[in-house]
């Protein structure tokens, strides 16, 4: 009989599809490695496998263990079932922003789900990081996987995604595209089909609010980059011991906008019921295609996980409607803000070393009510008329002062698609400006007025 010992053994040997609307005026062949037909919808599962298993080999994971992970979804769905089909327990810690949908199916297939929050720094406490680290401490006979820094995770796509693009495009692939997260499915994959080719070009998928492309380019980690973004499961604001940047050649972002746009397209028009990561990687896979993918070029694609895990988010009109994604009527961006300035002139900003009499000059002169302070070219801190003005009256010394020993905390990046509603959610009573960094790199400062004013018009 043709019969599987259990649902695990049905991993791998995803099928590859050829995308024939999208794209369909670039010379070249574009593919799909279609990831959702893994039995938990998503490429996880051939991570989570191979982490479990390297584990019990290593006689870190013991029989009637607890399994605990921190995940965006996917990762857990694959070590849920893993543990199902060997008989572990699971504990999860999530990100509040990920779909509800994510948590459901997990605790369909009985995991325990901890929900933490998502604004706060990776060695927070709370952060998902961190509490499932202090789980693995608490619980006896627990294993943390981590899937960031377990090197199985890369191994895993080395030992299988890798060989079947190869044998499925007959060793014809000449460029890779992924989404970058962990890592694991990008570089696995990466080293595999380099070594076979190794002129194959690899593009990596990042997110605006995510510190890989500019840490690629620049060898920088520029925490104050990081910021809040949307889409789910790639991007990260880490380094993962996973992510081996001499095998992405290069880098390019997708908003969270194009991504949703273009994950309902994948549906509309090639059939494929996919996830939101799915869209940034065809999206930023077709920009680069458009200028660089030649006649007998064969450029693939993976795809991620499935449709099912955003059901109330990219495949709601309402939510995408809400956020700006579907114009119900017409949106200004922060770029629009940008390009429609009577006055092109640069950004303001002071040293951190600055006095604060001067930097009080500088802002009577300009006639601006906020800056933001830098240090060795990093976005540090900021100041504001109002705050000095309150700072002041209890203080009139304040002036002789070092602009760093008051500054309040950094304004926030956001990214240059924002529409109006999503600046106007950012800005409040403690949040007067935020920053945006244009396509040429340059650094603009957008405030309430700037918001006010273009919703005015």
């Amino acid at each position: 009989m043709k019969v599987y010992n259990s649902i695990v053994e049905t991993i791998g040997n995803t099928p590859m599809v050829r995308l024939n609307r999208l794209g369909n005026d670039i010379p070249g062949t574009i593919l799909a490695k279609v990831e959702y037909f893994n039995p938990g919808n998503s490429t996880k599962d051939r991570m989570a496998l191979k982490m479990i298993e390297d584990a019990e080999k290593a006689g870190l994971l013991k029989p009637g263990g607890t399994i605990i992970e921190g995940t965006s979804g996917n990762t857990g769905m694959g070590l849920a079932l893993t543990a199902v089909a060997k008989g572990y327990k699971c504990i999860f810690t999530m990100a509040d922003k990920q779909s509800q949908e994510k948590i459901n199916i997990l605790r369909a297939v009985g995991a325990e789900v901890v929900v933490c929050p998502t604004n706060v720094e990776p060695d927070d406490p709370r952060s998902y990081y961190s509490v499932a680290r202090k789980l693995n401490k608490e619980i006896p006979n627990s294993f943390y996987p981590n899937q960031y820094d377990n090197l199985s995770n890369t191994k895993a796509h080395y030992e299988t995604t890798g060989p079947e693009i190869w044998d499925q495009t007959d060793g014809k692939i000449t460029h890779y595209v992924a989404t970058v997260g962990t890592g694991g499915s990008m570089c696995g994959t990466a080293k595999y089909l380099k070594e076979k080719n190794k002129n194959l070009v690899t593009v990596g998928i990042d997110t605006y609010g995510s510190v890989f492309k500019k840490y690629k380019e620049t060898g920088i980690f520029d925490e104050k980059e990081i910021y809040p973004y949307l889409t789910e499961g790639f991007g990260e604001d880490i380094l993962p011991k996973n992510v081996d940047f001499d095998l992405i050649d290069l880098f390019i972002k997708v908003t969270d906008k194009d991504a949703a746009l273009m994950t309902r397209r994948l549906a509309k028009e090639e059939g494929l019921f996919v996830g939101w990561s799915c869209g940034s990687a065809v999206h930023g896979a077709l920009e680069y295609a458009k200028q660089h993918l030649k006649k007998d070029d064969v450029m693939v694609i993976l795809l991620p996980d499935h449709g099912t895990r955003y059901l109330a988010k990219v495949y709601n009109d309402q939510w995408m409607r809400d956020h700006g994604f579907l114009d119900s009527r017409s949106f200004g961006t922060a770029k629009d803000i940008i390009q429609n300035r009577k006055s092109k002139s640069s950004l303001h900003t002071v040293n951190k070393n600055t006095k604060i009499g001067e930097a009080i000059v500088l802002m009577n002169k300009e006639g601006i009510d906020q800056i933001p302070v830098t240090d060795n070219g990093h976005f540090v801190g900021s100041i504001s008329s109002s705050s000095l003005l309150e700072k002041m009256v209890t203080d009139p010394m304040l002036t002789q002062k070092q602009v760093g020993e008051v500054m309040e905390k950094a304004m926030q990046f956001v990214a240059p698609d924002s529409t109006l509603d999503v600046l106007s959610s950012f800005l409040n009573k403690d949040t007067k400006a935020v920053l945006v960094r244009d396509d040429a790199q340059q650094v603009h400062i957008i405030t309430q007025h700037d918001v006010l004013q273009a919703m005015a018009q």
